[in-house]
């Protein structure tokens, strides 16, 4: 199961660079996961300082 990013996502950025399968990117509103991409491992919540990302 992917993991997805909340409206509560203040796109600092955080997210994307420990993400190891590169399944984040930066979306107009909010950084984006691509559930077909993600390894469900978690590490982009862990980093969230807003706690914007969470299972799907």
């Amino acid at each position: 199961m992917a993991y997805v990013i909340s409206s509560d996502c203040t796109k600092c950025g955080a997210c994307e660079p420990v993400c190891p399968a590169e399944a984040i990117a930066e979306g107009d509103a909010q950084y984006k996961i691509d559930a077909d991409t993600c390894v469900d491992c978690g590490l982009c919540a862990d980093e969230c300082p807003v706690s914007a990302i969470t299972p799907a």
